[in-house]
């Protein structure tokens, strides 16, 4: 397939990510506002950590004066799930160039790594395709931000509006594109369960972090009845 046809691909594949991630990033422009910050760093954020789980965390621990400890720590934890993410793509980016795999990590985004990884259930990822998928999603995020700040005084809380349930309907939409059956429903589940005891229990941002350990020893374990199973 030629490239151009690859990067119109890739477009229409993440086209409806980019709609779902819409609201997603007015209502962090909007909480941003709320939390004291201005539209200017509302929108530099999107624009310098680009990281919609971990901005979002930083915004729950946002006080004044800022604690920054907690902050990296969090971010850091949250991220972590990138190297989990990358190491999943490797092998299938082989044919990238040094340059293009630096790239790709980049602009590695939860969306990104899910669709690539259903299209290389049925052939090769190009680069054509990875960054016309990966580099599309940052433009509607940052201008979403930026338009959801300057809303903000106006909309009152969106959460309201149910704004909020925007990002969990995202990731339902990117579990199901994924679905592999037994293995794939143990895993969310022992997930979702550790997350939620972790929140309960332990708070934020722990709670990422027992649900990508459960998750990981959810699918070890289920993944040789899934292969036995006739």
């Amino acid at each position: 397939m030629s490239p151009p046809a690859s990067a119109g691909e890739g477009v229409r594949d993440i086209l409806p990510a980019m709609i779902a991630a819409m609201p997603i990033g007015l209502l962090f422009g909007a909480l941003g506002v709320g939390k004291g910050l201005s539209v200017l760093e509302a929108g530099l954020m999107s624009i310098l950590v680009f990281a919609g789980g971990a901005q979002f965390a930083a915004l729950e621990l946002w006080t004044y004066p800022v604690p920054i400890l907690a902050l990296a720590f969090s971010t850091l934890l949250i991220n972590a799930r990138h190297v989990l993410m990358g190491a999943s793509l490797a092998p299938k980016t082989v044919g990238f160039s040094l340059l293009q795999r630096l790239g790709a990590a980049w602009v590695l985004t939860d969306e990104a790594w899910a669709l690539a990884e259903r299209r290389a259930l049925q052939q090769r990822i190009t680069p054509a395709y990875w960054f016309a998928v990966a580099a599309m999603l940052p433009v509607v995020w940052i201008g979403s931000t930026f338009l959801g700040a300057w809303l903000g005084s106006f909309l009152g809380d969106p959460k309201r509006l149910g704004a909020d349930f925007a990002f969990t309907a995202l990731f339902i939409a990117l579990i199901a594109g994924l679905w592999k059956g037994r293995a794939t429903a143990i895993t969310v589940i022992a997930s979702a369960a550790a997350a939620a005891l972790a929140y309960v229990t332990v708070g934020a941002p722990w709670h990422v972090a027992a649900g990508a350990v459960a998750g990981i020893g959810a699918a070890w374990c289920a993944a040789p009845a899934e292969r036995s199973t006739p």
